[in-house]
């Protein structure tokens, strides 16, 4: 897929999910346990500012990902590494990615969420 250009919403995803992540400390830390749920930072490019998200964490010790807002070019293969303050809590390879600002968007101008069927288009990593 090719974009028209730089900030297209379609390079733009706030949803993601990771294989099963590599803790550092903690196997996984006691609070996404407890929660099931937790806040902290991630990044998947080495010098790009943190973003705000949510964890979930699913059975089989994967993560889904929620962002606080949408990252730039997200995609299958890379790591998302997480943190708490200055703190690295682990990593995670990124294996499927959720639908693009532009695809909600589409749904959204047609007065709808979007289909089961755009959901289900979420890639798995080849």
């Amino acid at each position: 897929f090719k974009a028209p250009s730089r900030d297209h919403p379609a390079l733009y995803r706030d949803l993601l999910r990771t294989n099963r992540v590599h803790w550092i400390a903690e196997e996984p830390p006691a609070e996404l346990v407890r929660e099931k749920m937790m806040e902290c930072h991630f990044r998947f490019r080495h010098q790009m500012a943190l973003v705000p998200c949510v964890l979930t964490l699913n059975q089989d010790g994967s993560v889904w990902v929620t962002l606080v807002k949408p990252a730039r070019a997200i995609t299958p293969g890379q790591f998302a590494v997480f943190y708490k303050g200055d703190e690295c809590l682990g990593s995670g390879k990124i294996v499927r990615i959720g639908p693009s600002v532009y695809t909600m968007q589409q749904g959204k101008n047609r007065g709808e969420n979007p289909k089961k069927e755009e959901i289900d288009k979420i890639e798995p990593a080849t």
